[in-house]
């Protein structure tokens, strides 16, 4: 889940939360009924808040994790063509340095 549609999702239910108080409030029934409709609303909101918490926790780890081994594998895939850089270069030298020994050898005769 999104930033965004966690925070749309933050705002409806917010939203419902205050237009249940706000019907709740002017319905007539008397005080001690209306409060227990309040305090109803209220956990059934609560509940749904916290369900939509664990989902985004739980959507944000899967996330993560997905993440954490993409960028694994990149890092491998990186360390694994530098090695072979590394090797294409010493090969280089070290054919250079046979080349550099070989003229040495014929200068010195």
């Amino acid at each position: 889940m999104s930033n965004n549609t966690g925070n749309v999702l933050t705002a409806l239910l917010t939203g419902a939360v205050v237009g249940a108080g706000i019907g709740i409030l002017y319905a007539p029934d008397k005080g001690k009924k209306t409060r227990k409709k309040i305090k109803k609303s209220a956990v059934k909101a609560k509940d749904d808040i916290s369900k939509s918490l664990i989902t985004a926790k739980e959507e944000f780890s899967r996330s993560a994790d997905a993440k954490k081994e993409e960028f694994e594998e990149k890092l491998e895939d990186t360390l694994s063509n530098m090695s072979y850089k590394a090797d294409d270069i010493l090969v280089a030298l070290e054919k250079k340095l046979e080349d550099l020994r070989e003229k040495n050898a014929q200068l010195q005769k």
